[in-house]
């Protein structure tokens, strides 16, 4: 395999790829850019490059109604390909060749994407139906392509797609219709890539033979087409439908085709320049497909980051949630009552806090069942503050993406129909919070053990049980007094001087700070990756678009540019 046909396939490996699957720019016209590109590829450079030898594929195209089924059957002198009045009329494509050759197409060499259909009658729409004939010269195949403007969307895209696998293209128009803009589109489109061309200009009447044919020669020379062959039809009476032009009006194609085919020199000039035009025509192509990936990506890491900056204020609030003594409203107040065995605490704050602390050291003994319902509330504290915290950023990133073009089209794409789910937190999230906190609980234990272990005051630490100082430390990760009001200020901070007290006789005040600070930051980071988790809800709907990578296109057209050389100097194989 040549340096150039290496690189052309690693181009089309690199098209298969899903590179925009965001509203971001003009997205229709890059998703039509990189299917163009692809199809041509696999129906024209990938095979002719390998075969440059094969046969000349002429593909018969223009407009509607333009005559092309009645010049292919008069050129082949058959009628091997349906000729109407109804439109659209070439509804599937028929490629004429000579015995010898058919075997160059009978497979999918070319044209890979379009099944095979042989023998008379209807073809169906979408095959490519094969015909023989002996008087299609040897080395030349008649293509009869769909309409170019036809009412039927899928004729237009079959149309195009021959086209741009044809080494020659018979442009056929009308003297009414040689001047309508969409064929001239498409023949721009074979001036930039240097694909080689004639005109067939059909149903000229008499009079205007001279007038019609100088101003379309000078339509041709305003869009740097002046060289081409022009061919002149007059306007005829045919005595039927399907009846064959006379020899006056095709024979002159016919021999102009009959020339080429026939010198192997001429028909492998045709090709070159056909093919050299589209491979040039790759830079430009394949670098502005790059510049849409780019754009793609921005759009990606724009939806990203709003994502990104919802879940941190989340994590924030969780935060937040840890300090301000939320967490000791409601159930957490009313087990810890239980805990220290006195229905009447509310009244005693009056008390020092001495008394206060007595109880919590006779709560340490004897009490489990009231020492399990606290660790439980707090549990369910600090799981509900997890979900509420997630819902949140949840809600908050689809309403950041809703605002943009981008994130509204992907959050209301049938395929991902998730907008309304994405707008709270997974239901994986519960039992992630669940484990991440029983986890957590059970880090705490074990900071208690170990300081306790550590230390002189061991058997103080011991006296009081690791379960009970544990549950002091979880108590002192959350007191504060910022989101409560009235008596909760009263309990929560008693509940939190008692606990910072027993805690310090025990392990001083400078290992309470840290441990505090210890069980603070490994619950922080338990949370941080659950709720990183459920942001992955979000960011894998944008991995196909990250995934994408411009520079390895510019590279892939780099390399292309360098290895152009191969087809001048017969490096081609």
């Amino acid at each position: 395999m040549s340096g150039l046909s290496a690189a052309l396939l690693e181009l089309r490996r690199t098209l298969d790829q899903e590179m925009f699957p965001l509203k971001v720019g003009d997205t229709a016209s890059d998703r039509h850019a990189l299917k163009e590109l692809a199809g041509q590829l696999d129906d024209y450079l990938l095979p002719r490059l390998a075969a440059l030898d094969a046969p000349l594929l002429a593909v018969v195209g223009g407009s509607t109604g333009a005559g092309k089924s009645t010049l292919v059957n008069s050129l082949v002198g058959a009628e091997v390909t349906e000729a109407g009045v109804l439109r659209p009329t070439t509804l599937a494509p028929t490629l004429v060749v000579h015995p010898a050759d058919a075997g160059w197409f009978s497979g999918t060499r070319v044209l890979p994407g379009l099944p095979r259909s042989t023998g008379g009658g209807r073809a169906e729409a979408g095959t490519l139906r094969l015909v023989t004939a002996e008087t299609v010269p040897s080395g030349l195949a008649l293509l009869d392509a769909p309409d170019i403007d036809s009412v039927v969307k899928a004729n237009r895209d079959l149309a195009a797609q021959l086209l741009a696998a044809a080494d020659l293209w018979l442009f056929c128009t009308t003297a009414a219709r040689y001047a309508d803009d969409v064929p001239w589109g498409f023949l721009r489109r074979a001036r930039d890539r240097s694909t080689a061309l004639a005109v067939i200009l059909q149903r000229v009447p008499a009079e205007a033979s001279g007038p019609v044919g100088r101003d379309l020669r000078r339509l041709l020379e305003e869009n740097g087409l002046g060289p081409v062959p022009l061919f002149e039809i007059p306007e005829l009476r045919l005595p039927e439908n399907g009846a064959l032009l006379p020899e006056t009006a095709a024979g002159p194609v016919r021999r102009w085709l009959e020339e080429l085919s026939a010198d192997a020199r001429t028909r492998a000039a045709v090709v070159h320049r056909t093919l050299a035009g589209s491979i040039d025509s790759l830079d430009a192509r394949v670098r502005g497909l790059a510049d849409s990936v780019e754009r793609q990506r921005l759009g990606a890491r724009e939806l990203a980051d709003l994502a990104e900056s919802a879940y941190t204020a989340g994590l924030t609030a969780f935060d937040d949630g840890m300090r301000d003594g939320s967490l000791l409203r409601s159930e957490v107040l009313a087990r810890w009552q239980d805990f220290v065995g006195t229905g009447d605490l509310m009244r005693g704050l009056e008390s020092r806090v001495g008394r206060l602390r007595d109880r919590v050291v006779a709560a340490f003994t004897g009490r489990p069942l009231a020492e399990r319902e606290l660790t439980a509330a707090m549990a369910n504290g600090v799981e509900a503050l997890i979900g509420a915290v997630a819902d949140g950023a949840a809600e908050r990133t689809v309403d950041a993406w809703l605002a943009t073009p981008a994130g509204r089209a992907l959050l209301e794409d049938e395929d991902v129909a998730q907008a309304g789910r994405l707008g709270r937190a997974s239901p994986r999230l519960q039992a992630g919070a669940e484990r991440a906190v029983r986890e957590w609980q059970g880090f705490v234990l074990d900071l208690v053990r170990r300081e306790g272990a550590s230390r002189r005051g061991a058997a103080r630490a011991a006296s009081f049980g690791v379960n009970g100082l544990g549950l002091l430390l979880m108590v002192g990760v959350f007191a504060s007094t910022g989101g409560l009001s009235g008596l909760e200020i009263g309990i929560a901070g008693g509940t939190g001087v008692v606990g910072q007290k027993l805690l310090e006789a025990v392990f001083g005040d400078q290992a309470v700070r840290r441990l505090t600070g210890e069980a603070r930051s490994d619950l922080a980071e338990r949370v941080r990756v659950l709720l990183a988790q459920d942001r992955g809800r979000f960011t894998v709907l944008l991995s196909p678009t990250l995934e994408a990578d411009p520079g390895r296109l510019r590279a892939v057209a780099g390399t292309i540019r360098a290895h152009r050389g191969e087809l001048s100097g017969g490096g081609a194989k």
